[in-house]
């Protein structure tokens, strides 16, 4: 009997240890790049308010409020959906 009780596999170990990661942390792209145009959207908007407000129109301090936490939402997420592993190689 063999020491190793699983079956040798055919696969590139690289190619291997990239799909082990991708099972761990499922569309992490995908996710990415929606957190990233959420992130995009809440600045845009942000400046839009507040160039509409220096230009002397009237703005609610509440719509500023839920541009910046959305702003700050979006860019929490992704800070920690980022890639923490050594090789920062991988997207």
């Amino acid at each position: 009997m063999p020491d190793n009780p699983r079956p040798k596999s055919g696969l590139d170990p690289a190619l291997r240890e990239r799909l082990l990661k991708e099972s761990q942390t499922p569309w992490r792209g995908l996710r990415r790049l929606v957190w990233f145009a959420l992130f995009a959207s809440a600045g845009l908007g942000l400046f839009t308010m507040a160039f509409r407000a220096s230009a002397g129109d009237t703005v609610d301090l509440a719509d500023f409020g839920i541009q910046g936490g959305a702003l700050l939402l979006f860019s929490g997420l992704l800070w920690f959906d980022r890639n923490r592993g050594s090789s920062s190689s991988d997207a």
